[in-house]
């Protein structure tokens, strides 16, 4: 489901940030309003805005976990009892230290601007990170119940599915948002960036097969590990990661090496994560009010420690964040993103789409608009209202949730033709 999804929704979502973000040569709220010249898409990303600290919240959280981790494989702290020390230092003070930490790394990296903190930055972190895991993908394929893992990751579970379905969609629908960074904003940010002759479906392209193999790769690692060395597969998530994998390292001979190289892996990635997640609100504050960079990044360092503080002292804030409020919110993003470029900006996004591709993505440009338009937000709402109704207790049928999907689209649609009559295109360069 979730390569689906990232294939089929995924790729076309990202196609869609982009072309918001190079049109506009903004911030999420920026572009809205420069676009078209009308306020009212503005709340559209003030969402991106809001849904960006949420992540932050969270995720800092997440990387105060790795960090600490990291650390500590160099004495072994967590290999006696990995279950029952992730237990005692998952929330709290020392956790709420470590989240900054993590968070004071991002900041400075933000802070030094897109091309000398954050392209710098990457382009050293994200070969390291596939270098790392490709070894440690090898090395894993050496362990004696690899092939069990490779099994129980790689084989579909059809009957799960069935009985799981809507479980499972709102899970991988929320995953494939997240890990591609769509629905939040970051993409329209980042995408403010690309040179004109750049081809967009080739990027966007490019972007989900990378994160794919990424995925793959350390899945690759993951498991055959949790089945050599752990007893099989976890519950998942924390529990996978900070005890399964952890009580992998206490049973081999260099434990303390292979966890800090495993777990530098990580904070890697997770930093290149949180450097995305932060460059949203920054480059709101400085594009909209002209706010130097480094004040724009040490206000928002200051805002994400106290709504961060509330995940790293509350067990169940943090699952509300995590597992709950940030996929709905990304959902909600990514359904409006859609119906912007197909709607509201409409030819031409279908020119942005075709500047700099081929011949082969021209003839996808009208195609994909329409898509856009009509199957991919109805889809997300879908994923939308069965998360929200499963949150709530209600397990509704799948007649109910196309229907609602179908209605919300439709007067989505309607609300914006309704809105947008004798507003006229906004030339970027001219709102300049």
């Amino acid at each position: 489901m979730y390569l689906l999804i990232v294939l089929g929704v995924g790729v076309p979502g990202l196609m869609a940030a982009f072309v918001i973000g190079r049109r506009s040569k903004r911030n999420p709220i920026g572009a809205f309003t420069v676009l078209r010249g009308s306020r009212g898409w503005m709340l559209l990303g003030g969402l991106c805005v809001v849904t960006a600290v949420a992540l932050l919240s969270f995720y800092s959280v997440v990387g105060g976990w790795i960090l600490r981790y990291f650390v500590e494989s160099f004495t072994g702290a967590y290999f006696a009892d990995p279950s029952t020390h992730f237990a005692a230092i998952d929330y709290g003070l020392a956790a709420f230290g470590y989240q900054l930490l993590v968070l004071g790394i991002t900041a400075l990296i933000v802070m030094a601007g897109v091309r000398r903190g954050i392209e710098t930055a990457t382009k050293v972190m994200m070969p390291g990170i596939a270098l790392l895991l490709v070894g440690l993908a090898l090395w894993a394929t050496q362990q004696p119940n690899a092939s069990a893992g490779y099994e129980f990751f790689l084989s579909f579970d059809g009957a799960y599915l069935t009985n799981n379905f809507l479980s499972v969609l709102g899970a991988a629908a929320g995953q494939a948002l997240f890990t591609l960074s769509i629905g939040s904003g970051t993409m329209i940010t980042y995408a403010s960036y690309i040179d004109d002759d750049r081809s967009l479906p080739f990027d966007a392209s490019a972007i989900a097969g990378l994160n794919l193999s990424i995925g793959i790769l350390g899945g690759l690692v993951l498991f055959p590990l949790l089945f050599s060395f752990a007893g099989g597969p976890t519950s998942g998530g924390p529990g996978a990661l900070f005890v399964g994998i952890a009580g992998a390292f206490a049973n081999l001979p260099a434990g303390e090496l292979v966890g800090a190289v495993f777990f530098l892996v990580v904070l890697l990635a997770a930093i290149t994560s949180l450097i995305s997640m932060l460059e949203i609100p920054v480059a709101f504050l400085v594009d909209e009010f002209d706010i130097e960079r480094r004040t724009a990044t040490v206000a928002l360092f200051g805002v994400i420690t106290v709504t961060g503080a509330f995940n790293a002292f509350s067990a169940d804030v943090f699952t509300l964040f995590a597992d709950q409020l940030v996929d709905l919110l990304l959902t909600l993003g990514l359904t409006g993103f859609m119906f912007y470029v197909a709607w509201v900006l409409g030819p031409d996004g279908v020119e942005e789409f075709t500047n700099g591709a081929g011949v082969v993505a021209r003839t996808l440009a009208l195609p994909w608009r329409y898509a856009i338009g009509t199957v991919f937000p109805t889809f997300l709402l879908f994923t939308f209202y069965a998360d929200s109704l499963l949150l709530l207790g209600y397990e509704p049928s799948a007649t109910v949730l196309i229907a609602l999907a179908l209605v919300t689209a439709g007067a989505f649609v309607a609300l914006i033709h309704w809105s947008e009559r004798g507003v006229q295109p906004t030339n970027a360069e001219t709102a300049d």
